[in-house]
C-alpha cells in the first residue's frame, strides 16, 4: 500500500517537472510588457474603429515606449565604449563585441542584438561610432508621428496634420539607415491634397515636384524654363507629335510607379490653368508609365502578349478584370483625354484625335468618352478655371 502511494507521489511530481514550467513560462508571457509596436498597432485599431482619442493616446504613448527602450540600449553601449579598455580597441566594432562577449556585458551585448535585428550588420562598416550612431537613430518613429497626423486629419485639423506628415517625412528621409521606401512619397501626396483643397497651389507644385526628383528622366529645375532637355524626353515627345499614339507606345517603355499620379495630377493642374506646353509634358509621361505598367501585366497573364496599337489593347484589357480595376482606379480614360487636350491646344491635333477617336468607343470611359465626341465634332480648347 505504501509503495503504491510512493509511486503515486514519484509519478505526481515528475507530473509537475514537465508541465509546470511550461504553464509558469505562458504565464510569464502573457504578463510580459507588450511593446510599444503593440501599442502602435493597437493605436491603429482604435483608429479604424474610429475611437480617434484612443488612437492618438496609443500612438504618443508607442513613440515615448520606442523612444525611451532605444534610449536604454543607447546609454548601456555608449557605457561600454566609455571604459578605458573598450577606448583602446578603437573603433573597430568585432573586437568591441568580443570584449562585450568575454567579460560579459549584457546591456551592451542586447543593444547590438537589437541593432543587428534592425539593421544589416554589414551597413555599419565595422565601426563602433557608426554602430552607435545607427542606435541613436532608432528612437524616432515616423510611422507613429504619421499615424497621429491620420488623427488630425480625420478630425479637420489640417494645419497640425500638415505639420506631423512633414515631421514624419523628415524623420524617414534623414535616416539613412531605416528609411522607409515609398514612405516618404506617400505622405507628400497627402500633403499636396491638403495644399490642393485649400487652394494653396504653390505649396502642391513644390510637393509634387520633391516626389518628381525621384523620376531620372524628369529635371526640375528645368521646369520653370519649361523646357524638355534630355535627348531621350526630347525624342519621347517628338515621336508622339510626329509619329502618333501607337507609335509613341510601340517605341517607349518607362515604369515609374511613385511619381506617376504626380505626373497626372500636374498635367490636370497646368491644362486647367492654361499652361498647355507644361501639361502636355507631364500627361505624356503619366500615360507612357500607365501604359508600361499595363502592358507588363499583361505579359504576366498571358505569355505570348505583344503590343500592337491602343485599341488591340483595351481589347486585351477588357479580359482581366484586375486589369480594368488598375486603369479606373489610376484615372487612364482621363489621362488619355487631357492629353488629347493638351496636344490639340499645342497644335498637335492629329495625334490628339487619334486619342479621342480610341476614348469615344470606350464606354468604360464614362463622362471621357462623351467629351471626346463633343471634341471631335468641334476641337477647342477648354476654358481656364480658377481650381484644378
Amino acid at each position: 500500500m505504501k509503495k503504491n502511494i510512493l509511486k503515486k507521489v514519484i509519478f505526481a511530481f515528475i507530473l509537475y517537472s514537465i508541465f509546470m514550467p511550461v504553464t509558469l513560462r505562458a504565464q510569464d508571457t502573457r504578463a510580459a510588457p507588450r511593446g510599444w509596436w503593440y501599442t502602435f498597432e493597437n493605436g491603429k485599431i482604435q483608429f479604424r474603429q474610429g475611437n480617434y482619442g484612443r488612437a492618438f493616446r496609443s500612438f504618443d504613448e508607442a513613440r515615448q515606449q520606442k523612444r525611451a527602450f532605444f534610449e536604454r540600449l543607447e546609454r548601456n553601449f555608449i557605457d561600454l565604449l566609455s571604459i578605458s579598455e573598450v577606448r583602446r580597441i578603437g573603433d573597430a566594432l568585432d573586437w568591441v563585441e568580443r570584449y562585450i562577449q568575454e567579460r560579459h556585458y549584457a546591456g551592451a551585448s542586447d543593444a547590438l542584438e537589437e541593432l543587428y535585428y534592425r539593421i544589416p550588420r554589414e551597413s555599419l562598416n565595422n565601426s563602433a561610432k557608426t554602430a552607435l550612431s545607427a542606435l541613436g537613430s532608432l528612437k524616432d518613429f515616423p510611422e507613429a508621428e504619421r499615424w497621429i497626423g491620420e488623427v488630425y486629419l480625420v478630425e479637420g485639423e489640417l494645419d497640425l496634420a500638415l505639420v506631423q506628415f512633414q515631421k514624419a517625412v523628415s524623420i524617414n528621409e534623414l535616416n539613412e539607415y531605416t528609411n522607409i521606401p515609398g514612405f516618404s512619397t506617400e505622405l507628400k501626396y497627402k500633403m499636396a491634397e491638403i495644399r490642393r483643397v485649400r487652394q494653396e497651389y504653390n505649396e502642391m507644385e513644390r510637393l509634387l515636384f520633391s516626389i518628381l526628383e525621384q523620376d531620372r528622366l524628369w529635371s526640375v529645375s528645368n521646369e520653370s524654363e519649361n523646357r524638355i532637355d534630355s535627348f531621350v524626353k526630347q525624342a519621347m515627345n517628338r515621336t508622339l507629335v510626329n509619329n502618333g499614339i501607337d507609335r509613341f507606345l510601340l517605341q517607349y517603355r518607362y515604369k515609374n510607379d511613385e511619381t506617376l499620379k504626380a505626373h497626372r495630377l500636374l498635367g490636370y493642374f497646368y491644362y486647367t490653368t492654361g499652361r498647355h506646353a507644361r501639361a502636355q509634358e507631364h500627361l505624356m509621361f503619366a500615360f507612357i508609365i500607365q501604359n508600361t505598367i499595363i502592358i507588363e501585366e499583361l505579359r504576366n497573364l498571358r505569355f505570348d502578349f505583344v503590343f500592337t496599337n491602343l485599341s488591340s489593347l483595351i481589347n486585351e484589357i477588357n479580359r482581366y478584370p484586375t486589369v480594368i480595376k488598375y486603369i479606373l482606379e489610376n484615372d487612364y480614360f482621363k489621362t488619355a483625354y487631357y492629353l488629347g487636350a493638351s496636344l490639340h491646344a499645342n497644335a498637335n491635333t492629329r495625334t490628339a484625335m487619334e486619342l479621342w477617336n480610341f476614348l469615344s468607343v470606350q464606354n468604360a470611359a464614362g463622362e471621357w468618352q462623351y467629351r471626346s465626341i463633343a471634341q471631335i465634332a468641334s476641337p477647342h480648347i477648354e476654358p481656364v478655371v480658377e481650381r484644378p
